[in-house]
């Protein structure tokens, strides 16, 4: 394969990639939301993550759609709050936009990841500066646009530094959605849970997608 073509196998190591890193920043990400949310998104994300491990490990999909909607819907299933709907649209989106092969290309892969995003914005209806996950990915998807020529493992390094400038960006903010927004100006002061855990997302697929 080329370096311009993604297999369902990098497509499923990034899914495992991500459940790692979820698993290791728990303690983290439940700290983060409990000075501004429910104190529950570590926990949340790491229960539908292992959840989705588990289908894996039971029956792996070869095709790439089948693959993203196995994720997004087991963690619609068994991630509580807004995060779970919010992720699980991004994989199915993600999903029905690479198609039933089980290679993608680079190209279509990045038009993929838009139809993730896109698809958070029609469930959440977040914009920049709300303080929430989509200032990861949108910076993210932007950096991806701009790098892809230079090849998917330089586009999605890229990818990953504006995901966690985003996410740092997060700190200064007044939140604007959610439960977080109840604090108005107490909400200052405190990086976003949500796009932390999207700079993760970020960070699996740079892990998964290098070379």
């Amino acid at each position: 394969m080329g370096a311009d073509v993604v297999t369902v196998v990098q497509c499923e190591a990034w899914v495992r990639r991500f459940a790692d890193l979820i698993a290791e920043h728990r303690v983290e990400l439940t700290e983060l939301d409990s000075a501004i949310g429910d104190a529950d998104h570590g926990v949340n994300m790491d229960r539908g993550m292992q959840a989705v491990r588990a289908k894996l490990d039971a029956e792996a999909p070869t095709a790439i759609d089948e693959l993203f909607k196995l994720v997004g819907m087991t963690l619609i299933s068994s991630v509580g709050g807004a995060s779970g709907p919010l992720y699980g649209t991004f994989f199915l989106r993600f999903g029905t936009a690479c198609g039933s092969g089980d290679t993608v290309s680079s190209d279509e892969l990045v038009k993929a990841f838009r139809a993730g995003v896109d698809g958070v914005v029609a469930r959440g209806r977040p914009e920049l500066g709300d303080k929430t996950m989509f200032d990861s990915l949108q910076p993210a998807l932007e950096a991806l646009d701009a790098g892809i020529g230079a090849g998917l493992s330089t586009a999605f390094a890229g990818a990953l530094r504006a995901a966690q400038s985003g996410r740092d960006q997060t700190i200064p903010m007044v939140a604007r959605k959610g439960r977080a927004s109840y604090l108005g100006e107490r909400s200052v002061g405190h990086q976003d849970p949500g796009a932390t855990s999207a700079a993760l997302l970020l960070d699996a697929a740079a892990a998964a997608f290098d070379g």
